[in-house]
């Protein structure tokens, strides 16, 4: 084997700076579009990979592990920036989605792909298992533009960061069962209670580092924004890194310990967000490229009417039906179930998890890898641009979403304040509102009001209308209550709470 000379430096330094370079040029497109960027970046690593500029690159073991690489980074940036209190309401459903949810998908997905690829049940299972995944950052690079409710982008959020972790699991048996010379396969039963020691074992350590990680970050926080950054998402991958060498789920642990941390109102909130976000965009540009590297384009055309119809049956029968099975006992309404069935877009997950049976020899791996891979591209072309229309066609959105700010300003921390955005929507009974009349709890107030691309600083008998957008200064304490408070006159007018009886 060659050392690695300075020339070869330079070499990848100008092919990476420069995949780099048009991945983010990419992102405006995606945006125009309404296709997520994992598809762009995936085309890009088919373009230089053999049958582009000739980019040769077959190692499924490096992909799988710079892919988990990958994905603890994308986890870490989902629990830093996810509000507590904008899922606490969807933890219960996210996570019974997530379990039983996953079990619905995993069998009728099974059933599909035992008739028309004619393969062995343990097989059937495991690509079912291995679509069972779904993939956040493809349905949020979508729905950047759409409003959503919060009980929706809760309850997306809390999924995206849960299943990972028992599909993770499930994957990583069925193909230790569908390999040769495996050893001794595990029986149902001993899969579930492996998978919920797991599962149990990950989730203590996770809260365990996240609490303890954020006190000591709190008594040692650094004046510097960026160290402190750099000890925050540590501490993440130190979670995942101590629970995958005791054998426990290394991603739930990573995703708990970021939400505890991301919620814990630590110095440098602003500074600590955006440090993740570029390390998870890094991670996502990185991994789609590999993942387009990787696969051979010849093979593929065979796999397109297979994939269609497994497509098919996952979109239309087994994530609604999951959908249904675990959401129904919390009376979630039909619209919103609609939408989440919908809504469960495939992206770089399943293929990173198709990259396992790959490493551990399961027979028939590499057409499972090129079926996934065909899936995955022809839903999300489907999929995507649809949901837009789906949450407007549906009434799922909410044009009056309230979102926090990240204002980098060493004085709203030591004030404890935070920035609060507030659209006054086309059906908001804000309209002909008083200021004054919004009865906003001490220690909040409406600074600002943009109204035809104007801002003025607004009196208390300022007057709003439709389309304005008000920038709410709060108190750490009040800002909840500020908020609510707003959402409530949205929806009842100035009268709200005054006949709460």
């Amino acid at each position: 084997m060659t050392a690695f000379t300075i020339t070869d430096l330079d070499h990848s330094l100008l092919v990476g700076t420069l995949v780099l370079l048009v991945a983010v040029a990419a992102v405006r497109l995606a945006v125009r579009s309404g296709l997520p960027s994992l598809l762009l970046y995936v085309g890009i690593g088919v373009a230089i990979g053999e049958a582009g500029f000739g980019i040769r690159f077959d190692s499924a073991e490096l992909t799988r592990v710079l892919g988990y690489g990958a994905l603890v980074l994308i986890l870490a940036e989902g629990g830093l920036t996810t509000s507590w209190d904008g899922i606490r309401r969807s933890v219960a459903p996210a996570a019974l989605l997530s379990t039983l949810g996953v079990t619905v998908s995993v069998v009728v997905v099974a059933l599909a792909t035992h008739v028309v690829l004619d393969v062995s049940w343990t097989l059937a299972m495991l690509v079912g298992a291995v679509l069972a995944s779904t993939d956040a950052a493809a349905v949020f690079s979508v729905l950047r533009r759409v409003p959503l409710p919060r009980r929706l982008t809760g309850l997306l959020e809390a999924e995206a960061g849960f299943n990972d972790a028992p599909v993770v699991i499930l994957v990583v048996a069925l193909a230790a069962q569908a390999s040769p010379g495996s050893g001794s396969h595990a029986t149902w039963w001993q899969l579930l209670l492996i998978a919920v020691a797991e599962l149990a074992g990950g989730a203590v350590i996770g809260l365990l580092i996240g609490y303890a990680g954020g006190q000591l970050m709190r008594r040692i926080g650094s004046s510097s924004s960026g160290l402190f950054s750099i000890g925050v998402v540590s501490l993440t991958v130190l979670a995942y890194a101590t629970s995958a060498s005791v054998h426990t789920s290394g991603f739930l642990a990573t995703y708990l310990s970021a939400l505890v941390l991301g919620n814990m109102r630590l110095p440098h909130r602003a500074a600590v967000h955006g440090f993740a976000q570029g390390l998870g965009w890094l991670a996502q540009i990185g991994l789609f490229v590999l993942l387009g590297l990787l696969v051979t384009p010849s093979r593929l055309p065979a796999q397109i009417a297979p994939a269609i119809v497994i497509g098919l049956v996952l979109l239309l029968v087994a994530r609604p039906f999951s959908v249904i099975a675990s959401l129904t006992p919390f009376r979630v309404p039909w619209r919103d179930q609609a939408f989440l069935s919908w809504a469960g877009l495939r992206g770089g997950v399943p293929i990173v998890l198709a990259t396992v049976p790959l490493t551990m020899g399961t027979p028939d791996a590499q057409r499972l890898f090129d079926l996934v891979f065909v899936l995955v591209v022809i839903f999300t072309l489907v999929q995507a641009p649809a949901l837009p229309w789906m949450a407007r066609r549906l009434g799922v959105t909410d044009t009056d979403r309230t979102l926090d700010l990240e204002v980098e300003s060493t004085p709203l921390e030591e004030l404890g304040a935070d920035v609060l955005q507030m659209t006054v929507g086309v059906a908001s009974r804000l309209h002909g509102v008083e200021v004054f009349e919004l009865r906003l709890p001490p220690g909040a107030n409406v600074t600002l009001v943009v109204r035809d691309n104007k801002g003025f600083v607004p009196s208390p008998q300022t007057t709003l209308r439709h389309g304005d957008q008000l920038l709410i200064v709060a108190t750490a304490e009040t800002r909840l209550a500020a908020e609510n408070r707003v959402r409530q006159v949205s929806k009842l007018g100035r009268l709200a709470g005054w006949n709460t009886a």
